[in-house]
């Protein structure tokens, strides 16, 4: 028997529970506790009822964890994909904001993320699982369904629409699913504006 005696390995077992209690918590720090990628992404977004351009949320972790995901100590390789997001208002483009989804402050990312200006998202996780655009709009905070964006509802003259690959999609656009290289276009405008929308995008090299 260690010098602990029975005593001694009640103590260490009641430290080792309370250490498990610290990390759950997310390591003591006030931070809320990480949630396993889930198979199926949420098919709804939540947000910001305001106009465009929309910046990135000021609390990074608590919209990535609005949008049911994890914040991670690195990028995931188990699922590395792009897809690339066209949102576009009464026929302007509206800028997809650089590091969505990114926690510089504390070297943290969420699987979901962008890095640039560009419209391309980032899908790189450590486990294979769906990702969807409610995901991405949530954890940009802009608020998304069938019948608007932001603030901007469809009406008798303005209609929202989205297309993947430049076909039309119905239903709530928060419920697209991103696959590798898909082109996704949110278009909020008239009927006119709804032409020769993107239906491709050229990635760089390496994406």
């Amino acid at each position: 028997m260690t010098k602990f005696g029975i005593g001694g390995g009640i103590a260490a077992a009641v430290i080792a529970l309370i250490v498990v209690g610290v990390l759950a918590l997310g390591g003591g720090g006030g931070k809320p506790a990480t949630t396993a990628i889930p198979a199926t992404p949420a098919t709804t977004a939540s947000g910001r009822d305001t106009s465009p351009p929309w910046a990135v949320p000021a609390n990074v972790p608590a919209a990535v964890h609005e949008a049911g995901l994890p914040m991670l100590g690195a990028e995931g390789t188990t699922l590395h994909i792009h897809a690339h997001l066209d949102v576009i208002v009464n026929g302007a483009p509206v800028t997809v904001p650089a590091e969505i989804g990114i926690d510089n402050a504390d070297q943290q990312i969420s699987p979901l993320h962008t890095h640039d200006t560009t419209g391309v998202i980032h899908i790189e996780s450590p486990t294979q699982a769906q990702f969807s655009l409610g995901q991405f709009f949530t954890e940009w905070q802009v608020s998304l369904s069938a019948d608007h964006i932001g603030n901007l509802g469809a009406d008798t003259t303005h209609q929202l629409r989205a297309y993947v690959n430049g076909k039309p999609v119905t239903g709530d656009p928060a419920a697209i699913v991103l696959h590798a290289h898909d082109e996704v276009a949110v278009v909020y405008g008239t009927a006119a504006q709804q032409q020769n929308v993107p239906s491709s995008f050229a990635f760089p090299a390496g994406l």
